[in-house]
């Protein structure tokens, strides 16, 4: 999905563009939080030991599951390492 917004962050998504990050999944989560649209969250441990909440599509959501390696490079979208 992209973003019309011509900030460095998409309100739509919640992520910074310009943002990079890779990790492992620790954790899965969904919810519906405004109306009927489903937010879809993973929590990744980065190299350094902290975790980061992110959210994600929920195709790519339902692809990766816990243990799996993801990468978020800069103007990028999450994927599989």
């Amino acid at each position: 999905m992209k973003c019309a917004y011509d900030g460095d962050m998409c309100p739509m998504r919640g992520n910074h563009r310009t943002e990079a990050w890779e990790g492992v999944v620790v954790d899965k989560s969904r919810g519906m939080t405004d109306g009927p649209a489903m937010d879809h969250h993973l929590e990744i441990r980065l190299p350094d030991g902290s975790t980061k909440r992110v959210r994600v599509g929920g195709d790519f959501w339902k692809s990766v599951g816990k243990g799996d390696a993801v990468i978020k490079t800069a103007g990028g979208e999450p994927a599989r390492k």
